[in-house]
């Protein structure tokens, strides 16, 4: 099964009431045919599932896609927790052009991003 790399940008906000292509994030995660996380590819390919996190006016942030020991899904930057970024219902996704996905970030604060670009991954970019 192919990784996929994924690309996410911030939704329709109150800051951006037209959402951003400037916010966001590209990550590379296995995906089943029907296009859910596939757990046991991540498992073989954990190395691999890599996150770049973009957002103007701050330093672009690499990391990697991350379980943690409660089953949760993170977006994690550094060693430890404090910088992870929860992403809810992470596993029960359907990952399509066009669908959401809502992460907390840094800050606290949940925002949701649309997923506006999936295709096979060569390279995190």
């Amino acid at each position: 099964m192919p990784l996929k790399t994924i690309r996410l940008e911030l939704a329709r906000t109150k800051e951006y009431p037209e959402g951003s292509a400037a916010h966001g994030y590209v990550f590379t995660a296995p995906l089943d045919a029907e296009g859910h996380l596939n757990l046991d590819e991540w498992k073989e390919n954990r190395q691999l599932c890599m996150v770049h996190r973009f957002w103007v006016g701050e330093d672009d942030e690499h990391g990697e896609l991350h379980r943690t020991r409660g089953g949760h899904w993170v977006f994690s930057y550094e060693v430890g927790e404090d910088d992870d970024e929860p992403i809810f219902k992470f596993d029960r996704h359907l990952f399509a052009e066009g669908e959401y996905v809502s992460i907390t970030e840094h800050d606290g604060v949940t925002r949701p991003f649309r997923i506006v670009d999936i295709r096979k991954a060569h390279a995190l970019s």
